[in-house]
């Protein structure tokens, strides 16, 4: 069955406790799992501080570790809108049209937005399911 980190980030670049090693990402790569980017400011940042004012290029840097790293067909987001302190120009779910303009400048094709944003959720629930 995939392992499922609905919303981790990459240990390599946050060292937080809850943050997924490579050795984890490649169990979840090997039964085509799924992680799931949270933007909490403490996964985030390399200092693990929770504040506000942490840039969203970060929740990018993590998006495009993962994409690297397991493939673009086993990442997703895991926001945790509603259980954490969120970045400020993430402060609530109308905020997303900035980190997707971001990810756009960064080469974020139409395709992988697509993925990236919902296609993979529903794609690895296809696939649990089937």
């Amino acid at each position: 069955h995939p392992l499922v980190a609905t919303h981790s980030n990459v240990h390599k670049i946050c060292p937080h406790t809850r943050n997924l090693t490579d050795k984890q990402l490649d169990a979840i790569k090997e039964t085509k799992g799924m992680v799931g980017v949270n933007f909490a400011p403490a996964f985030l940042r390399k200092d693990g501080k929770m504040l506000a004012n942490t840039d969203i290029q970060l929740i990018a840097d993590h998006l495009k570790y993962l994409i690297e790293y397991i493939g673009e067909d086993f990442v997703g987001l895991g926001s945790d809108f509603d259980g954490a302190m969120m970045p400020k120009d993430l402060n609530s779910v109308l905020g997303m049209s900035k980190l997707n303009q971001l990810l756009i400048k960064q080469g974020f094709d139409e395709k992988l937005m697509n993925k990236v944003l919902h296609q993979n959720w529903i794609d690895l629930i296809k696939r649990i399911l089937k």
